[in-house]
Parts: structure tokens; sequence; C-alpha cells
């Protein structure tokens, strides 16, 4: 066998096992039990476990869907995520800072965006029960337009992995009602990334402080809900 043949027999061997532990490596590094060996994700699969998206896997959400996706959010992640945790100091699980683009949430949800008038048929009770009205299609837009990254997670961050609070059948943002007003301590340490997110609700940009357009942006309850249905639910 010349040179040239033992060189291309040895690539072609080479490239067939590469392509075997891929076949073999790629499901198994998809399903969240992997995600779950490390300490510092393990809380976040227990979360998601219970939660409203237990039937959706880790990389549905957070590995964008081509090639560009797969490879900066699960193989250049992946790696960055394995060196830091076998040679580097992880993460503690209530620092943990995750990015979802909106794009992935609305292949499920993209029903959300009709949402901005009394339609309320795609609204879980909780937030039917005090009329909401806001467009999710305006946030999303005015989002972009700020360009600071923000979109679907800086309102529902949560909704996979945390618990209901106060009485909430599932994770919903947090707004401004009697229920919400209510004396609330996350389980996280004060002042942790994920302390932060439990807390924050929609006065984060409707403060009486923040633009828009040159406009402020209104507090006035009428400006997000049905005034007789939120009436209900005020102080």
């Amino acid at each position: 066998m010349t040179s040239k043949r033992k060189a291309f027999a040895i690539l072609a061997i080479a490239a067939s096992v590469v392509a075997i532990a891929g076949t073999v490596a790629i499901p198994l590094t998809n399903h969240p039990d992997f995600c779950a060996s490390c300490h510092t994700i393990r809380p976040s699969v227990e979360n998601w476990r219970v939660s409203s998206h237990k039937d959706v896997t880790c990389v549905d959400c957070h590995v964008r869907p081509g090639l560009e996706g797969f490879w900066y959010d699960k193989v250049r992640a992946g790696i960055k995520d394995v060196a830091i945790t076998f040679f580097g100091t992880p993460t503690e699980p209530h620092n943990l800072q995750a990015t979802v683009d909106s794009n992935v949430c609305l292949g499920c949800h993209r029903a959300i965006l009709r949402v901005s008038e009394v339609s309320t048929r795609d609204l879980p009770a909780p937030v039917k029960d005090v009329g909401l009205i806001m467009s999710h299609r305006k946030h999303l837009k005015a989002f972009a337009k700020r360009g600071k990254g923000e979109g679907c997670p800086t309102c529902h961050a949560r909704v996979v992995h945390a618990k209901p609070i106060k009485g909430y059948p599932i994770v919903i943002p947090r707004g401004h009602v009697k229920l919400d007003m209510q004396p609330y301590h996350p389980e996280f340490p004060e002042g942790s990334k994920l302390w932060n997110s439990a807390l924050a609700d929609c006065i984060r940009c409707h403060d009486g402080k923040t633009t828009y357009e040159g406009k402020l942006l209104s507090k006035k309850c009428e400006t997000c809900h049905i005034p007789e249905k939120i009436s209900d639910f005020l102080f």
C-alpha cells in the first residue's frame, strides 16, 4: 500500500471514529441528566423537572437552531464550561446567568404576540384575572431598539428555573397587585443574581423615570390592565 493510500485510510478511520463518537456523544450531552451532572447546574435542572417546561429539554431553549447556534451555544460554550469546572472556579448556582434568544421562545409561543388587547385566551388564569392588555410585540420591538440584549427573558427569566410564589399556580413575572405586595424573601443569598431576578418586576422600566422614544413610560394601571378588572386587586 502506498503512503498516500495509508494516509487516506488513516484519515478515513479517524473520520469514522469521530462520526461514531459524535453520534453517541451529542445525544448524550443533549439530555438534561448530563447537564445535571454538574453541581452548578443541578439546582436549575431540579427546578426544571417540576416546571411548566418539564417536557422541553435544556438544548431546546439554550441552543439556537442551525449550525451557528450549535457551534456557539453548545460546542464552544460547553468546552468553556468544562474548562472552568475542572481548571477554574465554577460560578455558584445563585449567580448563574444564561442567555435565551427571544426567537427560540417565539418558536413555541408566537401566539403571545397577539395578546395586546382583550384577547386573553393565551394567558394563564392569574394574569387573565387582572385583565392584562399589554403588548408583547411592542415590548420586544422596544427591547430590540434599545439594543441592550433584552427580550423575553427580561421579564420571564424565572419561568422555568424558579418556584411559584404567594399562591400563584405557575411562575409568572411579579406584578404590583395585592398578592405581589406581600413580603417575599427569595430563597437565594441576598444580592445574588437570582435574588435580584426573583424580585424584579414591571417597575424596573415603568418607574416614573424611564423614557422610550422621548416619552415617559406610564405608571397608570390602565396602561396595561382593563380598569374594571384590576380594581379588585388593588389596595
